[in-house]
């Protein structure tokens, strides 16, 4: 069995053979429905548990589909649910989650529990998001960016604009470097990214670039991403935030910096961050890098069962 926690973790060989399983599978779905099981049914049987500790939309529903069209069945729980919020220790709950289910699926409010988990458990864990990472949702936009782009995105230029040190940008900064593509970063001077994930970036030779201006970052790039200013785990003045993002709000005039043929991507839920004229504008590849997750999660799944073709 094999982990998904963090791409850190995860050889570049094995990111780019999930990116190629997903495309296969997604063009063999083209006439099936989304409770259509997939005609080899690699995962009959299997059952997932996924417990949210967090909200979430796009992460519950596509896990679902994931799993079921890949011939498997699908449990959720919430942590008020278990005994574990009533006193029982994590590592008799994992020991549980491991008799009762195949993998175990976690969106999780702290990192430290991750980690205890997978300290536990008998069965492959995946990360639904955690305060620190987001590693399924940016192996899906690279998924989608490729897909668009019919390129690899090692000859791309990509460009974030917004908060520097989220979950979704921290996946992204390592992801720059598994895939070898050019990253900008545009920020407020006041803010800046984890700094032992850019000291890593630098010191692998990455193509990570700081800058404090969303026009210099945007020029001549090939994707636009942005995330919530306010993100689930900020603990700070949010007025404040979102003051001091004002400026790098993505609208008409920073997409006019990139190429003409640049694309617009957000993991959602969107806030101010973006104007609805480039959300819902025709640059905006929203929707399908949403559904997208579907496709790329299940061959997540099959890399965790060690069942990639």
């Amino acid at each position: 069995m094999k982990n998904f926690i963090n791409l850190i973790d995860i050889p570049a060989e094995s990111l780019r053979k999930i990116i190629l399983d997903a495309r296969k599978r997604k063009k063999k779905r083209k006439n099936l429905s989304s409770l259509d099981i997939d005609k080899d049914n690699p995962l009959r049987g299997k059952l997932l548990i996924q417990m949210f500790e967090k909200s979430s939309t796009r992460t519950r529903l596509s896990f679902y589909l994931s799993i079921r069209q890949l011939g498997g069945g699908v449990l959720n729980l919430r942590k008020d649910e278990l005994h574990l919020a009533k006193g029982e220790s994590l590592p008799d709950t994992a020991k549980i989650l491991s008799t009762y289910g195949n993998a175990f699926m976690l969106r999780t409010d702290s990192d430290k529990k991750l980690d205890e988990f997978k300290k536990y458990m008998t069965i492959p864990i995946i990360n639904g998001l955690s305060p620190s990472s987001h590693p399924a949702q940016v192996l899906s936009d690279i998924f989608t960016i490729e897909e668009i782009k019919k390129k690899p995105i090692s000859k791309l230029q990509i460009c974030w604009i917004g908060d520097p040190s989220n979950n979704v940008i921290n996946s992204l900064i390592v992801a720059s470097l598994k895939f070898s593509f050019k990253l900008n970063i545009a920020f407020p001077k006041k803010y800046y990214p984890k700094k032992n994930l850019y000291k890593w970036a630098i010191n692998k030779k990455g193509k990570v670039n700081l800058l404090n201006n969303p026009k210099d970052a945007a020029r001549n790039s090939d994707v636009i991403f942005t995330d919530k200013v306010i993100s689930m785990n900020d603990k700070i003045d949010k007025s404040k935030k979102l003051k001091d993002f004002k400026k790098f709000q993505i609208n008409k005039r920073i997409m006019a910096c990139a190429k003409k043929d640049a694309i617009f991507l957000h993991c959602l839920p969107r806030g101010p961050e973006v104007t609805d004229e480039v959300f819902l504008g025709k640059q905006s590849k929203v929707w399908q890098q949403a559904l997208n997750r579907v496709h790329v999660q299940k061959s997540i799944l099959l890399y965790c069962f060690e069942k990639l073709r």
